[in-house]
């Protein structure tokens, strides 16, 4: 029983307007899903990815206007990984993204740090220019954003987290690094020691990380999450998804989630993204929350 990599990852942002500018009218992502917080219905959850929002693709973003920007610490992840086809890609991204993200180029990697300061790190692979991508009218397929292959957080002690890992099937990868998952659904997740307190939530960081499990399984993970000690919740129906909750040795919050039934379950594929979508328990607030909510406009439009 293995997890399949990273299913999606979830940040915070201050401005969800801005936030699908960059996203889907910079970096190309599709807008797949306008939704709320499940647990907070007065806060935007955006969801990005490629054409359907695959997992692995799932770019996520709660959104709380006006929100303080954040900084990492123990305990928090501090940077996404994703693949992009060949070292071309990283050329065309770092001349493209001048005037609109931080950049810094590494030896094979390019660093982004967004305009919120969330820092996601383009990586090249042979094996990702076969895989699907989201098809942005301004974004040539040679160079698009494939899947995410890790994230690095932060702890003070990495060693006390592998046990925790090792009980979810992760393996050894090299000092403080680990990874889950096969082929093109792998992912690692790397732990740096640091000499500092914990960070500071808000715009421009992470909330969690979700690594992704086949529907038939999500009941054993949590049974095995829970023989670990690491005391999951209950299994939770997000609509698009199952999922369980707990935090790792470190402090950082890990999900499990279902790859299943899809973010095409409530609207058609063509449509994603386009209307806001309630959670039934919400449904209520629906006239409500797109009274107070602002409009998000496709961030692809201006580009067609």
């Amino acid at each position: 029983m293995l997890l399949h990599g990273i299913h999606h990852y979830t940040a915070v942002t201050a401005n969800g307007p801005a936030n699908a500018a960059f996203y889907g009218g910079v970096l190309g992502l599709r807008l797949v899903k306008k939704t709320v917080n499940f647990d907070d219905p007065g806060a935007y959850h955006l969801y990005y990815g490629d054409a359907v929002g695959s997992p692995g693709t799932a770019l996520t973003f709660f959104e709380y206007p006006g929100a303080r920007r954040g900084q990492p610490g123990a305990g928090m992840i501090d940077r996404l990984d994703w693949s992009v086809p060949d070292r071309a890609a990283l050329d065309w991204w770092e001349a493209q993204l001048v005037g609109q993200a931080e950049t810094e180029r590494e030896d094979d990697a390019l660093v982004i740090r967004d305009p919120e300061g969330l820092v996601l790190r383009l990586v090249p692979d042979a094996q990702a220019l076969s895989l699907p991508h989201a098809k942005a009218p301004h974004v040539p397929a040679a160079v698009a954003l494939r899947r995410m292959t890790g994230v690095r957080a932060r702890t003070t002690d990495p060693s006390r987290s592998a046990a925790s890992l090792e009980a979810l099937g992760f393996v050894a990868d090299g000092p403080g690094r680990w990874r889950t998952g096969t082929g093109v659904r792998s992912a690692a997740y790397e732990l740096i020691a640091v000499d500092e307190g914990p960070g500071l939530a808000g715009a421009g960081t992470a909330h969690h990380v979700a690594w992704a499990s086949l529907d038939s399984e999500h009941d054993d993970w949590r049974a095995r999450a829970a023989q670990a000690q690491l005391r999951p919740t209950p299994v939770i129906d997000r609509d698009y998804f199952h999922a369980i909750y707990f935090r790792e040795p470190s402090g950082v919050l890990f999900e499990v989630a279902t790859d299943g039934p899809g973010f095409d379950v409530d609207e058609p594929r063509a449509e994603l993204g386009r209307s806001l979508r309630i959670p039934a328990q919400h449904a209520h607030l629906q006239a409500l929350l797109e009274q107070r909510l602002t409009p998000i406009p496709d961030p692809w439009e201006q580009h067609r």
